[in-house]
C-alpha cells in the first residue's frame, strides 16, 4: 500500500521541487552576477536593513499608540520625549564615518557599517515630517510626507541596486576615446546629461516628484514629466497658469480626475503599511478639545446655577 501511494505521489512532487530547485538557482545566480560580483552587497544590505527597520519602527508606533500593554512605550528622559530621528542620527553618524575609515579589505565590517547606516536612514526618514515642520505632526496628515520619503528613498535604492544609472551616468565608454573623438563624445556626453537634469528640474517644479525622482534612472519619465502639465498648486503652475486661463482648468480636471484617484490608492497602500493618520494636525485637535472641555465646563455650570 505504501509503495503504491509513493508510486502515485512521487511523478506529481518532482516536478514541483525541480521547478524550485530551477527558481533558486536562477535567483542565486542573479543575486551573484548582479549583487555580490558587481560591488553592490553593501548597498543590498543597507536596503534590506532600511526596509526591515521602517517596517519595525511602523509597528512599534502603531503598537505604542493602541497603548498595547505587554509592548515598549515611548522613550523618555523625565518629561522629554526622544524621538526616534534621535537614534537614527547616531546610527547614521555611526554608520557613516565607520564607512569611510574602515579599509576595503575589511568586506565584512563594510557591510556592518552599510547595515548600520540603512537602520539609522530608517529612522531619519521616518521622522522626515517632523524635521520638515520643526513640530510633532507624526500622525497628522502632514505626517504622510515621512512614509512618500521613505518609499522614495526605497525605490531609489531599489533601482541603483538592479544596475539602474542615474541622468545616464555611465552609459558611454566617453574615456575609452582618444583624440578628437574624446572631446566630442564628451561634449555630447555633458550636454545629454544637462538636458536630463533640466528636464529632472521641470518635472520637480511641476508637482510631479515621482516622475522627477525615479526619471532620473529613466530619461523617458522626465520629458513626460517636463512637457505635461503641471499640478495646480505647484511652483510652476503658479508662476505660468493664471486662476481661470485654460490651462489652468485643464491642470484641475487632470488633477481631480486622474491623480486624485492615484493619490487615494496610494494613501490606502500608505495606511496599510504605516498606519491611519489623524485629518486634523494634532495641534488644533488639542485646541478643538480644549474648547469643547471647557465649553462642556461652562455648560455644567451655568445648568447647576
Amino acid at each position: 500500500m505504501v509503495g503504491c501511494l509513493q508510486r502515485t505521489v512521487s511523478p506529481h512532487v518532482r516536478p514541483g521541487m525541480m521547478m524550485l530547485n530551477e527558481v533558486g538557482g536562477l535567483m542565486r545566480d542573479f543575486f551573484a552576477r548582479r549583487i555580490v560580483e558587481s560591488g553592490r552587497l553593501p548597498l543590498f544590505c543597507f536596503f534590506v536593513a532600511f526596509m526591515v527597520t521602517f517596517v519595525f519602527t511602523r509597528v512599534n508606533v502603531r503598537l505604542i499608540r493602541a497603548d498595547v500593554r505587554w509592548w515598549f512605550k515611548n522613550v523618555k528622559a523625565g518629561d522629554l520625549h526622544i524621538h526616534h530621528v534621535v537614534f537614527g542620527v547616531v546610527l547614521m553618524l555611526i554608520g557613516g564615518v565607520a564607512g569611510f575609515a574602515i579599509p576595503d579589505l575589511y568586506g565584512g565590517l563594510n557591510i556592518a557599517a552599510a547595515v548600520v547606516f540603512g537602520m539609522g536612514a530608517a529612522l531619519v526618514l521616518d521622522e522626515f515630517a517632523l524635521i520638515l515642520h520643526l513640530r510633532d505632526v507624526y500622525w497628522t496628515e502632514e505626517g504622510r510626507a515621512s512614509v512618500d520619503a521613505v518609499f522614495i528613498a526605497g525605490a531609489l535604492t531599489g533601482m541603483l541596486l538592479l544596475g539602474a544609472r542615474p541622468v545616464g551616468w555611465g552609459d558611454a565608454d566617453v574615456f575609452e576615446m582618444r583624440g578628437t573623438g574624446l572631446l566630442i563624445a564628451t561634449v555630447v556626453y555633458v550636454l545629454w546629461m544637462l538636458l536630463n537634469l533640466s528636464a529632472a528640474v521641470v518635472a520637480l517644479l511641476k508637482g510631479k516628484i515621482w516622475t522627477g525622482l525615479i526619471g532620473i534612472f529613466i530619461p523617458v519619465l522626465l520629458y513626460v514629466g517636463a512637457i505635461r502639465l503641471a499640478r495646480p498648486g505647484s511652483p510652476w503652475a503658479r508662476w505660468r497658469y493664471r486662476p481661470g486661463t485654460r490651462k489652468f482648468r485643464r491642470a484641475e480636471r487632470h488633477e481631480e480626475r486622474v491623480r486624485r484617484p492615484l493619490i487615494r490608492a496610494k494613501i490606502w497602500v500608505q495606511e496599510c503599511i504605516a498606519g491611519r493618520h489623524d485629518r486634523i494636525p494634532l495641534d488644533r485637535l488639542q485646541h478643538h478639545r480644549a474648547r469643547y472641555d471647557d465649553q462642556e465646563k461652562t455648560g455644567s455650570a451655568t445648568s447647576k446655577s
